[in-house]
């Protein structure tokens, strides 16, 4: 866990068992998790974990059956009318108006969250240029692209100036240079605002956000940064060996070095060179390498084997399902 002490005066978000109950499903189950000012949080989870559930609860769209929500210290069930204006939200499926143009309908939204008349143009252009719209802004949204549609919706997510940003799957039918162009806004926004984002392309969640909140079946499983989760997902040390010889020679050496708990065979490489995951209680690059110069073999590679991000959520949310099986 990220150890560093938060107050309350850090915090924009405070969720604090958080339960919903629909009949006999239990889509959350006593969710606990906080967000500090200024920081970008990832909400991670499988489809079902009740990621959707947990947001619309902090935004006052939904009531939960037991728990408290506090946005920047305000309780959510009495004051969800000044909180609604203190957050940007994006849902996963928007609806928008088809026969508006673009700037009529950013216009319209800009209106109802209270933006004031003057202002209002200003805010409008502003959220356009931000989110790559605003050489559509006169075409009606229907005959526009989904790509479009969700960067018009990114748009009115900032209409309202907020100081959260709660984003459910804003990358949802971007192209790679869009979703890029998305993560560099995203990036910037959080220099001035706190950002939840729940996505599943794990890749930006790893270079975009300081830390990740993971949930499955209705429950948090870890919260934590990146690189923290990462160390803990790899356990003991392990390295990819890549040298030319003999598989079985090799094999044998490496498991014979102090410390080597494994050696797995990763297949033959080009030029004779064969490939190795070691295991180990320590690092034993340095040990692999003086083998190799012992035994004259052409080490190729010799690299420590780090778990991405992604390793972490497929082992965090497959745990569960496999204590079943």
């Amino acid at each position: 866990m990220d150890d560093r002490p938060s107050t309350d005066m850090d915090l924009a978000i405070q969720a604090e068992q958080l339960t919903k109950r629909y009949d006999t499903v239990t889509a959350l189950d006593h969710v606990s998790f906080d967000v500090r000012r200024g920081e970008i949080m990832g909400f991670l989870g499988p489809n079902g974990a009740g990621k959707t559930t947990a947001l619309k609860i902090l935004t006052g769209l939904l009531s939960p059956t037991d728990g408290a929500v506090r946005i920047n210290g305000l309780d959510v069930e009495t004051k969800s009318l000044e909180i609604r204006r203190q957050i940007g939200y994006l849902p996963e499926n928007v609806s928008l108006y088809p026969e508006l143009r673009v700037q009529e309908y950013l216009s319209y939204r800009a209106s109802i969250k209270g933006v004031p008349g003057r202002a209002r143009r200003a805010r409008v252009a502003e959220a356009m240029e931000r989110c790559a719209v605003a050489d559509v802004r006169r075409r009606l949204i229907g005959r526009l692209s989904k790509g479009y549609r969700q960067r018009i919706s990114l748009a009115d997510s900032l209409l309202g100036s907020p100081s959260i940003l709660i984003l459910d799957e804003p990358t949802v039918g971007l192209d790679p240079h869009q979703i890029r162009q998305t993560r560099d806004l995203i990036r910037e926004l959080g220099r001035s605002a706190t950002i939840l984002l729940s996505t599943h392309i794990l890749p930006e969640v790893e270079v975009t956000c300081q830390r990740v909140t993971i949930i499955n079946k209705g429950t948090i499983v870890a919260v934590d940064t990146p690189e923290n989760l990462r160390k803990r997902m790899t356990g003991s040390p392990t390295i990819r060996v890549e040298a030319r010889g003999d598989g079985a020679a090799i094999r044998q050496a490496l498991s014979q070095l102090p410390g080597v708990r494994r050696v797995e065979p990763q297949g033959g490489a080009s030029g004779g060179f064969q490939a190795f995951e070691v295991q180990s209680e320590t690092d034993v690059r340095e040990a692999v390498f003086q083998l190799a110069v012992q035994q004259r073999w052409a080490l190729r590679e010799l690299a420590q084997a780090q778990a991405s991000l992604e390793d972490v959520f497929i082992q965090l949310t497959t745990k569960e399902q496999d204590a079943e099986s």
